[in-house]
C-alpha cells in the first residue's frame, strides 16, 4: 500500500526529468529530488534514525525542509514540524511532548537552539543542522557526500506518520497524530475536490510546517508529479514575480497574504493568466477583500477552505461559483471522504437559520490527539471530531463560521460571535485589520471590545465606529470599547490570538 515516502519514489519512476522543486536557483528535477532524498535518509538512519522515531524539524520553507521531510518518512520516523518563529520554551515542550529523538533545525535559528540546550533540553536529544552552525553537524553536508542508496522500505499504510501540533492559540499546542494512511487520504482528497493534476505548478509561500501547506499542496502535488516552487516566507513582490515568471497555477494564501497582493500598485498590470486556482483559508477572509480579489483576479477561480489541523485539514469549502456569489460564508459543502453535522449543545441537528458546533467525520480525522487520551475523548465523540467553531447554518445550505466556542461573547445574556462583529467594523474604511473579544463586566456578563489598526493618519472614535456599523449590527453586538493598536497578534496561520488581546486588558468593568 502507498506510504508518505513512497509517493516520492512513484513519482520519480514515473516522471524522473520533470521540474520537482525550485527554491531560489537550486532546481531539482523529480530523480535527483529522489536521489536527494535517499542520501538523507541513509544518513539519518546511520545517525540511528529508527521506524517509530519522532523526528523533529525547526526550519522555515526551503528544499531541505523537503528533503529531510521525505526521508524522515522513508525510514518510517514519525515527522514533527515546529514553528520556526517559536521560542525556547515553547521548541522545549514540543519535544518533551511528542517525544523526539531527532531534532534538525535552520542554521538561522541557532540561537533560539542555544538557549533551549542551556535551559535544559532533553539530553536524549540528537541535534543536527541544516546546514553549517559551527555547534551541530549539517545534515546535509553529510549526505551530499554519501552514495544514494535506498533504505529498506519497511513502511506501511496503518504506521504513524506525522504529528501536527496545533496553532495553541490558547494555551500549550496539542499534537494531531495521523498515520500514513489518513495523510494519503487528505492528499487524494484535495486533488479530486480542487483538480490538481500533473501539469500544475504550485507556489508554496505559507509555511510548510503548517497542516495546510504540508497537506493540502506538497503531499498531493508530489503524489501527481506537479512542480513546486517554494519561498522561505511571504514577500508580496516576490510573490507576484513567481506568479508571473514561474507561470504559476495553483497557489495557497492566508487572507493576509491575498490582501497585501492587493495592495500592490502593479498588480493589474502582472501577466497572471497562468493562475489557474487561489486557495485562501486558515483564517476568515473580510468580505471587503474577498469582493476584491473577485474583481482584480477575474481569471482565477477562488476556493475558500474552511478546515482544521485535526482534521487532515480538511472541512468545508466553496468552489469558485459559491465564493463569488457568497463571499460572506465559509462553505457549502464538505471536501471528498469528509462528512459534516451542525448541532446544538444537545447534540441535535439544528435548523436552517441557527448556529451550532461543526462537527467533522471521515477518513483523514487524525487518530488523536499524541500522548494526550483525555483531550482526544473530548474532541471526538462517536467518530465526529467536535470541532469547537461555532457555524450558522443558512437556508440555503451556506455554513458560515462565526466564531469559536471559546470566544463567544455573552453579553445581557444574548451570544455575539465575534467574527461577525469583526467583519462589520472591518469594513470601515479607515480599519485595516480588527479583532473582537469580551471580558467581563459586572453588570452584563461581557462587554465587547474592538482591537483596530487604523490606515496611516487615520484617528477612529468608539462613537463614529458604533455609528458605521449600526447599519449592519444589532445594537446590542456594537462594540463598548475601542482600542487603537499598532498590530493585531496573530499566529502564522493568520489566526487572531484572543487571550493575548484578552490578558492586554484590565478587568475593570465596562459601560455600554
Amino acid at each position: 500500500m502507498p506510504t508518505v515516502g513512497s509517493t516520492l519514489r512513484s513519482t520519480a519512476a514515473r516522471v524522473p526529468e520533470r521540474e520537482a522543486l525550485i527554491f531560489g536557483e537550486t532546481r531539482y528535477s523529480y530523480a535527483e529530488l529522489d536521489t536527494a532524498v535517499d542520501r538523507v535518509a541513509a544518513l539519518l538512519a546511520d545517525r540511528g534514525l529508527r521506524k517509530g522515531d519522532r523526528i523533529a524539524l525547526f526550519a522555515s520553507s526551503s528544499d531541505r525542509f523537503i528533503l529531510v521531510f521525505y526521508a524522515a518518512h522513508r525510514i518510517g520516523a514519525i515527522f514533527v514540524p515546529i514553528n520556526p518563529a517559536s521560542s525556547a520554551p515553547e521548541l522545549d515542550y514540543i519535544l518533551r511532548d511528542s517525544g523526539a529523538r531527532f531534532l534538525v533545525y535552520d542554521p538561522a535559528l541557532v540561537e533560539t537552539v542555544t538557549t533551549a540546550i542551556e535551559f535544559g533540553l532533553p539530553e536524549a536529544v540528537r541535534i543536527l543542522a541544516l546546514g553549517p552552525t559551527g555547534s551541530h553537524d549539517d545534515v546535509i553536508a553529510l549526505a551530499d557526500s554519501r552514495a544514494a542508496v535506498p533504505v529498506a522500505d519497511l513502511v506501511h499504510e496503518s504506521d504513524d506518520a506525522q504529528i501536527l501540533y496545533t496553532s495553541g492559540t490558547t494555551g500549550h499546542p496539542k499534537g494531531a497524530l495521523f498515520d500514513h494512511h489518513r495523510t494519503l487520504w487528505t492528499a487524494v482528497t484535495m486533488l479530486g475536490t480542487f483538480g490538481i493534476g500533473d501539469a500544475d505548478r504550485m507556489l508554496h509561500v505559507a509555511p510548510l510546517y503548517h497542516a495546510a501547506e504540508l497537506c493540502v499542496m506538497l503531499i498531493p502535488g508530489t503524489m501527481v508529479g506537479a512542480t513546486h516552487v517554494v519561498h522561505a516566507g511571504f514577500d508580496p513582490v516576490k510573490v507576484l514575480d513567481d506568479l508571473e515568471q514561474q507561470r504559476i497555477t495553483v497557489f495557497f494564501g492566508v487572507p493576509t497574504m491575498y490582501q497585501f497582493l492587493l495592495r500592490q500598485p502593479d498588480l493589474s498590470s502582472r501577466d497572471l493568466s497562468a493562475w489557474r486556482t487561489g486557495l485562501f483559508g486558515a483564517a476568515p477572509m473580510p468580505v471587503s477583500a474577498v469582493e476584491q480579489l473577485i474583481t482584480a483576479l477575474p481569471e482565477v477561480d477562488l476556493i475558500q477552505l474552511c478546515g482544521q489541523t485535526e482534521a487532515g485539514p480538511n472541512g468545508i469549502f466553496c468552489g469558485p461559483d459559491q465564493v463569488r456569489a457568497r463571499p460572506d460564508t465559509s462553505g457549502r459543502q464538505t471536501a471528498l471522504s469528509i462528512e459534516c453535522r451542525i448541532v446544538d449543545t444537545d447534540g441535535h441537528d439544528v435548523e436552517a437559520g441557527a448556529a451550532g458546533e461543526l462537527l467533522l467525520r471521515g477518513e483523514t480525522l487524525m487518530k488523536g490527539y499524541w500522548n494526550n487520551p483525555e483531550a482526544t475523548a473530548q474532541t471526538i465523540v462517536d467518530g465526529w471530531l467536535h470541532t469547537g467553531d461555532v457555524c450558522l447554518l443558512e437556508a440555503d445550505g451556506y455554513m458560515t463560521v462565526v466564531d469559536r466556542l471559546k470566544d463567544m461573547i455573552i453579553t445581557g445574556g444574548r451570544n455575539v460571535y465575534s467574527v461577525e462583529v469583526e467583519g462589520a467594523i472591518g469594513e470601515h474604511p479607515w480599519v485595516l485589520d480588527a479583532a473582537v473579544v469580551g471580558r467581563p463586566n459586572e453588570q452584563y456578563g461581557e462587554s465587547i471590545v474592538a482591537f483596530v489598526v487604523l490606515v496611516d493618519g487615520a484617528t477612529l472614535t468608539l462613537d463614529a465606529l458604533r455609528d458605521f456599523a449600526v447599519a449592519k449590527l444589532s445594537r446590542y453586538k456594537l462594540p463598548h470599547e475601542l482600542v487603537v493598536t499598532e498590530q493585531i497578534p496573530r499566529n502564522s496561520s493568520g489566526k487572531v490570538l484572543k487571550r493575548e488581546l484578552r490578558e492586554s486588558l484590565d478587568s475593570s468593568a465596562l459601560l455600554p
